[in-house]
């Protein structure tokens, strides 16, 4: 089981992805797009309900990446040995 404490690094990355993903979406729709604030904000809460799983997923996968290495040949003695 992975510690506690790995879930709590991820939860700290998903919060800076989701800051930022809120103002780059709120950004292209009042800037770009001409939207009114209200509209804006519901861009917001829509793109962060539909991408929430994504965000997730993805904070986790690069919480884990900073502090583990994959190394390929490590993953070929465990395939050799297993066949072994």
């Amino acid at each position: 089981m992975m510690e506690p404490s790995f879930f709590f690094g991820a939860m700290y990355v998903n919060y800076a992805l989701a800051v930022a993903l809120f103002v780059i979406v709120f950004i292209i729709s009042k800037v770009l797009l001409g939207q009114a604030i209200l509209t804006s904000f519901i861009a917001v809460v829509v793109v962060s309900f539909l991408l929430t799983p994504l965000t997730l997923r993805l904070s986790r996968s690069i919480w884990i990446n900073i502090f583990v290495s994959y190394r390929k040949e490590i993953e070929k003695k465990k395939d050799s040995s297993i066949k072994s």
